[in-house]
C-alpha cells in the first residue's frame, strides 16, 4: 500500500511532462521551418518602398543621434515586422560585423534594395556623411509613398464602383431578366430591339452559372479563358523591348491618364536626378540609375543619349531641348541651372512643380469622378431597366399585333 501510495502522485506529473515535450518539439520545427523559408525568400525578396522609408528614415535618425551602425541595425532588426526584412538586417550586419561595408552588404540584396539606395549609401560612406544622406534618400521615398498612394486612391473609388455595377449588371442579366423573357414569350409579339438584345445577352450568360451545360455550351467561361490568355500574351509582349515601348507610348497618349502618368514620370526624373547629385553620386551613375528607376522607356532613351552628350562635353539641357518628351519649361529651367551651376537645385524646382500638378490633377479627377461614375450607372442600369419595360408600355401595341 506504501508503495502505491508513493507512486500514485508521481503518475500524472510524468504523463504530463511526456505530453508537452512532443508539442514543444513540433512547435520548434515549425517556427525552425519557416526561418529557413524567410531566409530562402530573402534572396530575391523585394522590399516594398513604404516599409523601406520606414527603415531608412530611421536609421538616419539613430545614427545622427550617435548611435553606431551595426548596432543601429540591429535595434531596427528586433522590431521589424516583416519577417522577411528582418532577415535581410540580420544577414546585413553579420556582414558589416566580418567587416564588410553597408554598401557592400546591401549589394548581396539588388532585389531587395533599389541601386537608388545602394548608390547613396555608397555616396554617404565615400563623403563620411551617411546619417545625412540617409535621410534625403528617406525623404525622396517618402514623397514616392504619397504619390503613388494618391493616384491608388483616386483609383480606388471608381474601380470599386466599376466593380459593384459589374456585378449588379449580371445579376440583372442572369436572374432577372429571363423571369421577364418568360413573360414576353405569351405575347406571340415580335419584341423591341433593346430588349430583344438584354434577352439575347442573358441566354448566352445563363450557361455559366448552369453546371450541367457550361462544358456543353459557349459560356463565359470560355470568355474568361479567352482573357486570360490574352492577358498572358500581352504580359509578355510587354517584357520585350518593343512591347514595353510600345506600352509605354500607348499610355502616354491615352485621354486623361495619360498626361497623369507623364507629370509623375517627369517628376521621378528630376527628383531622382537631383537627389543622387546633391549627394555627389558621379553623373553618368546618376544618370544610369535615372533610368532604371523611371520605368519609362522615353526616359531611358533620354538618359542614354544624355549620356553619350555629357560624355563628348555637351550639357543635359542639348538633348532636353530636342526631346518632345520633356515640356518645354523643363528644358528653359535645366539650361538656367546650367548657366548658374546649380542644375540640381533646378531639377528640385521643376519636380516640386509636376507634384504640384499631378496633386492638382488627381483631385480634379477624384472630384469629376463621383457626378461621371453617377451619369454611367444611371444611364447603364436606367437603360437596362427601360428595355426590359418597353413591352409593357407598349403591351396594348404588342397585344393588339396578335388579332
Amino acid at each position: 500500500m506504501a508503495f502505491l501510495s508513493s507512486a500514485s502522485p508521481a503518475s500524472p506529473v510524468s504523463s504530463r511532462t511526456a505530453n508537452k515535450a512532443p508539442k514543444i518539439s513540433f512547435m520548434a520545427s515549425q517556427s525552425l521551418a519557416k526561418q529557413k523559408a524567410y531566409e530562402k525568400k530573402a534572396k530575391n525578396y523585394k522590399i516594398p518602398l513604404e516599409p523601406l522609408a520606414i527603415f531608412t528614415a530611421q536609421l538616419a535618425a539613430l545614427l545622427a543621434a550617435g548611435l553606431p551602425l551595426v548596432s543601429s541595425l540591429e535595434a531596427l532588426q528586433e522590431q521589424m515586422e516583416d519577417p522577411v526584412f528582418r532577415v535581410i538586417l540580420r544577414e546585413v550586419r553579420l556582414e558589416i560585423s566580418a567587416g564588410s561595408s553597408f554598401s557592400a552588404a546591401i549589394k548581396k540584396f539588388p532585389k531587395g534594395f533599389p541601386s537608388l539606395f545602394i548608390s547613396m549609401v555608397e555616396a554617404g560612406e565615400a563623403s563620411g556623411n551617411l546619417a545625412e544622406i540617409l535621410q534625403k534618400v528617406a525623404g525622396y521615398f517618402e514623397s514616392t509613398v504619397k504619390l503613388t498612394k494618391k493616384v491608388k486612391s483616386a483609383m480606388a473609388y471608381p474601380l470599386a464602383v466599376i466593380g459593384l455595377a459589374v456585378v449588379l449588371v449580371n445579376v440583372l442579366l442572369v436572374f432577372v431578366i429571363p423571369v421577364f423573357a418568360e413573360m414576353f414569350a405569351g405575347f406571340g409579339s415580335q419584341l423591341p430591339l433593346p430588349t430583344q438584345m438584354l434577352i439575347d445577352v442573358s441566354n448566352f450568360l445563363k450557361p455559366a452559372f448552369s453546371f450541367p451545360e457550361v462544358f456543353t455550351k459557349i459560356s463565359i467561361l470560355h470568355i474568361g479563358v479567352v482573357l486570360y490568355f490574352a492577358w498572358k500574351a500581352w504580359g509578355k509582349f510587354t517584357s520585350t523591348p518593343k512591347g514595353r515601348e510600345f506600352k509605354d507610348e500607348l499610355v502616354h497618349r491615352a485621354p486623361i491618364f495619360g498626361p497623369l502618368s507623364h507629370k509623375i514620370a517627369l517628376s521621378r526624373f528630376c527628383r531622382t536626378y537631383a537627389t543622387l547629385m546633391r549627394s555627389g553620386v558621379q553623373i553618368l551613375r546618376t544618370l544610369e540609375i535615372v533610368s532604371s528607376a523611371s520605368g519609362k522607356t522615353q526616359i531611358e532613351k533620354a538618359c542614354s543619349d544624355i549620356a553619350k552628350h555629357i560624355s563628348q562635353g555637351g550639357q543635359i539641357s542639348d538633348i532636353l531641348a530636342t526631346n518632345a518628351y520633356f515640356p518645354p519649361m523643363m528644358k528653359h529651367m535645366v539650361k538656367a541651372g546650367e548657366s548658374t551651376g546649380n542644375v540640381d537645385g533646378m531639377m528640385s524646382k521643376v519636380a516640386d512643380f509636376f507634384d504640384t500638378e499631378v496633386d492638382a490633377t488627381v483631385a480634379a479627377l477624384t472630384s469629376l469622378i463621383e457626378p461621371l461614375l453617377i451619369c454611367f450607372l444611371g444611364v447603364f442600369v436606367g437603360g437596362i431597366v427601360m428595355a426590359m419595360f418597353l413591352p409593357i408600355f407598349n403591351m396594348a401595341n404588342v397585344v393588339g399585333g396578335n388579332n
